[in-house]
């Protein structure tokens, strides 16, 4: 891209429409090339103007943004960072082919504007460099090694344990890995950049998905074959090992490589706790995240997954784990999956 990104901004308020371009056009990468008062306005401005990002309010008369995703995205994949301030929302928009997600600030709560349009800033000059999927439902798929066998041959231990970590582009990434995976998969523990309140509503969709039990973190849960574990926004995930087995603290903490939960920090405990006899998984984010901690895992001889360059939404923390060493191998998304019943069935 040449010169800076164009924006064009999307929201029903006219008076939260122009934070958004001051804010925006505050960064010398970034120019607001228009704004639309909601989606019908929006389609004829993204003609006319060509913007490289859409920042997208959710709550509109007209059209609601999660309807205009689903109109825009199959046809004209420009990326969207969706603006909301309700999980469900902004779990629909991913679903429906958004970039990312920002939540709306709190009236009354001080710091909280500032800290949502440095937010927005950094998320939409990341949008322009992304690649936009397109909803799954509308790609043709072929079928997976898992949906190809009745009953996928796991030969792997007890101690056997998977961790996934993604950012960006990762609450879809980890869907198209773990939703068919059969019942009797070794425990999996996942770590995907989200606030707290996102992360419950996110593991009871993915329960109604996969063929595995998926819930959110509390502290003290035990990994168990069968069972997906997904951190909890705000708290960071350790593994841990006890006479039993393997089980998880939940706890709060600062920031570790910029993020609460922490892929790194994740990472670090499965290396501590698990080592070989682990699997770990990279998926699609922006920055480092979990680069070091896989790097870590990879070296104790654990097999280490990257979803390759073509594939992310943003080729970031994987491409810093592969250029730190980490990887064992590097995959498209769609043949992840595949990988790891393959690993399991070798696993002793």
């Amino acid at each position: 891209m040449n010169g800076p990104a164009k924006v064009l901004v999307v929201d029903d308020s006219i008076l939260f429409r122009t934070k958004l371009r001051i804010s925006l056009s505050e960064d010398p990468a970034l120019t607001v090339v228009g704004s639309a008062m909601d989606p019908e306005d929006a389609m004829r401005k993204i003609e006319q103007l060509k913007p490289d990002v859409i920042t997208l309010d959710v709550e509109m008369p007209k059209m609601n943004g999660i309807e205009f995703l689903r109109k825009l995205i199959p046809k004209n994949p420009i990326p969207v960072i969706v603006v909301t301030s309700l999980p469900m929302n902004a779990l629909d928009a991913l679903e429906a082919g958004a970039v990312d997600f920002v939540n709306k600030p709190q009236a009354g709560v001080a710091g909280d504007v500032e800290n949502f349009l440095q937010t927005l800033r950094t998320k939409v000059k990341m949008a322009a460099q992304a690649k936009v999927r397109r909803p799954l439902t509308q790609a043709v798929q072929r079928p997976s090694l898992v949906q190809r066998m009745a009953a996928p041959a796991i030969q792997a231990s007890s101690d056997t344990v998977i961790a996934i970590g993604a950012s960006t582009g990762g609450t879809e990434a980890i869907i198209e890995v773990v939703k068919t995976l059969p019942e009797n998969t070794p425990g999996i523990v996942i770590v995907q950049h989200m606030p707290p309140n996102f992360t419950n509503l996110y593991a009871q969709r993915l329960n109604r998905i996969c063929k595995m039990k998926v819930k959110e973190a509390q502290d003290m849960d035990r990994v168990l074959q069968g069972h997906i574990i997904i951190a909890a926004g705000g708290y960071h995930l350790t593994l841990k090992k006890d006479a039993r087995g393997y089980y998880i603290r939940s706890l709060q903490g600062e920031r570790v490589s910029g993020h609460c939960p922490s892929v790194d920090v994740m990472f670090d405990s499965v290396a501590d706790c698990a080592g070989s006899k682990a699997i770990g998984v990279i998926l699609t984010g922006m920055g480092a995240d979990g680069a070091r901690g896989i790097t870590k895992l990879h070296k104790t001889g654990a097999y280490t997954i990257g979803q390759d360059r073509e594939s992310c939404v943003v080729y970031g923390m994987p491409m810093e784990a592969y250029r730190m060493g980490g990887i064992s191998k590097q995959l498209p998304l769609d043949s992840i999956s595949d990988e790891i019943l393959y690993k399991l069935s070798r696993k002793a």
